[in-house]
């Protein structure tokens, strides 16, 4: 009697959580390069990626307009949740609105969160990227009809990725105006604030659950190492100090979130931590190489400067941490992807 008793709570609990935790329908992505699947191609910018080599492990081997040989993080984590393996970008003509209706990114290559950093390669600005996010919702609306629409929107999962070209683009940039008006710390104090101006007003646009990024070891990005002559081309550890005291205010601020806004269910997924293991430890994760990337010398070349003519590219890129000198490869993506999911997502699955 008493054991049936107890377990009845068990079983109602179990019902509350199985309502409370809705299937995601869709996964909605804001950032920079990390996450954008070729919405640069349709703004006139040098920071594009969609010729070869690039995409050419991706479907069909065509370049996307990813920053990737494959495919990226966010691709994996959409078919984690049991929806389709890729996420289009938002101004691709070739996908329409009940394609978007079950993902979609915003994203622009070089973007940050400070604006000066998506001047730098006059890419999209992060406050833009919101602006399109209100179209999209206008055009569900007209699609779907407003229940529908509200539906998506609120079980849909918000994946934010940006920071690291705010430091590397822009803070850290030769004759940079930031960094003489702030210190780094202020500099980070100064982007958690639009951070957390950014995740209020998606919050307040309908959001529930949402996914706050870290930013990665970006000393260990092959560019950065091959400047450190100094050092015998190892990792630069100013900027991976740096990296981990912004993940740690970004920390502080998913927390702060938490308790001031009801309803929401706001994760930090920090991709710190597990690409230092990749990187320090390589062949436990089947890589060979991990200091410099796979198209052309691995050390300088990104974007334009990666093409398919280059003859020292490598044969496969799975061996490689990194594609290219700033951008992990798939096999490094799809880590990444399973690190978050099973740390911080699965408690949307």
């Amino acid at each position: 009697m008493g054991a049936h008793a107890s377990s009845l709570p068990f079983f109602l609990m179990m019902m509350l959580v199985a309502t409370a935790t809705a299937k995601v329908p869709a996964i909605i992505v804001f950032g920079d390069s990390s996450v954008d699947s070729g919405n640069n191609n349709r703004i006139p910018t040098i920071a594009r990626s969609n010729f070869e080599p690039y995409g050419r492990d991706f479907a069909g081997g065509k370049a996307t307009g990813r920053f990737c040989n494959g495919r990226l993080a966010t691709d994996f984590i959409s078919e984690a949740f049991g929806l389709r393996p890729f996420v289009p970008a938002y101004l691709d003509p070739a996908y329409n609105i009940s394609d978007f209706a079950v993902g979609v990114t915003f994203a622009s290559a070089g973007t940050g969160y400070d604006n000066a950093t998506s001047d730098v390669l006059g890419v999209i600005p992060f406050w833009r990227e919101l602006e399109y996010y209100k179209e999209y919702q206008k055009r569900l609306r007209a699609h779907f009809g407003d229940w529908k629409t509200i539906d998506i929107l609120s079980k849909a999962l918000y994946v934010i990725s940006i920071g690291t070209n705010d430091f590397l683009e822009n803070y850290y940039a030769f004759n940079s105006q930031r960094r003489s008006q702030f210190t780094v710390d202020a500099y980070q104090i100064f982007l958690v604030g639009i951070a957390k101006k950014f995740i209020v007003d998606l919050h307040s646009l309908g959001a529930r659950k949402i996914s706050l990024g870290g930013i990665p070891p970006m000393g260990c990005m092959p560019l950065e190492r091959a400047q450190n002559l100094a050092n015998g081309n190892e990792c630069m550890a100013t900027y991976n100090i740096v990296a981990m005291s912004f993940n740690s205010k970004l920390g502080d601020l998913v927390r702060e979130l938490n308790g001031e806004i009801p309803g929401l269910k706001l994760v930090f997924s920090n991709p710190y931590y597990v690409l230092m293991q990749i990187i320090t430890k390589p062949s436990s994760f089947g890589f060979e190489v991990s200091e410099r990337g796979c198209c052309a010398t691995g050390m300088f070349e990104m974007g334009y400067a990666c093409d398919e003519r280059n003859p020292m590219t490598c044969n496969d890129a799975n061996r490689y941490i990194f594609w290219d000198a700033f951008h992990p490869s798939e096999h490094t993506n799809k880590l990444v992807a399973q690190h978050v999911v099973n740390t911080s997502l699965y408690k949307f699955l």
